[in-house]
């Protein structure tokens, strides 16, 4: 009987473990799994070289917020469709540089080949005042929500970006650092 859907097969023989990549496109290695490759429904934006991942139903407002970000001096990686491998995002070959406006079509643009994935966003909701500092599951990088509608939206994430990649510091919310429980001074001997 071989392995379960999206698990990978083991060989066992003495002194070895060989564990073959599932068909999820998942890597699995001394109990560490990581995406290798997939391709999401989302979009993708990039300054320098740090990709941010714009994620959420269709018509959530990822193209329109690509948009705005290209327009706050990101550059275009992908739009709709994403191809991820590594962590770096690229755009598939048929849709590399195209950037779909509503109300006004398909149109070309330059964009970036690959870029690494610093920060995800959910759209389709405000998201917390105040959130927990979280990690997309399959990539590992940090993960904000909010409403791409905001007029702010596209500020928020070169803001967020510049948390992700440590170039602001926060003192509470979704990129501070834990707090570690205070430790209590141990008693003195009697």
């Amino acid at each position: 009987m071989g392995p379960r859907p999206g698990q990978g097969r083991r060989n066992i023989a003495p002194g070895r473990v060989s564990i073959r990549p599932p068909e999820s496109g998942f890597h699995c290695a001394a109990g560490l799994c990581m995406v290798r490759a997939m391709q999401i429904h989302a979009s993708c934006a990039a300054r320098d070289t740090a990709g941010v991942l714009l994620t959420g139903p269709a018509g959530s407002g990822k193209s329109d917020l690509l948009l705005r970000l290209l327009d706050r001096g990101f550059v275009l990686v992908a739009d709709d469709r994403v191809d991820i491998e590594d962590g770096v995002a690229s755009p598939p070959a048929p849709l590399a540089g195209l950037l779909e406006v509503r109300g006004l079509g398909l149109v070309r643009l330059p964009y970036l080949a690959r870029a690494r994935v610093a920060l995800a966003v959910e759209l389709g909701h405000p998201g917390e005042r105040l959130p927990a500092p979280r990690r997309h599951a399959q990539l590992g990088v940090p993960v904000i929500a909010l409403d791409p509608f905001a007029p702010s939206a596209a500020q928020r994430i070169a803001l967020a970006l510049d948390c992700a990649e440590g170039r602001v510091q926060q003192a509470a919310g979704a990129f501070a650092p834990e707090q570690q429980p205070e430790q209590q001074p141990e008693p003195e001997p009697a």
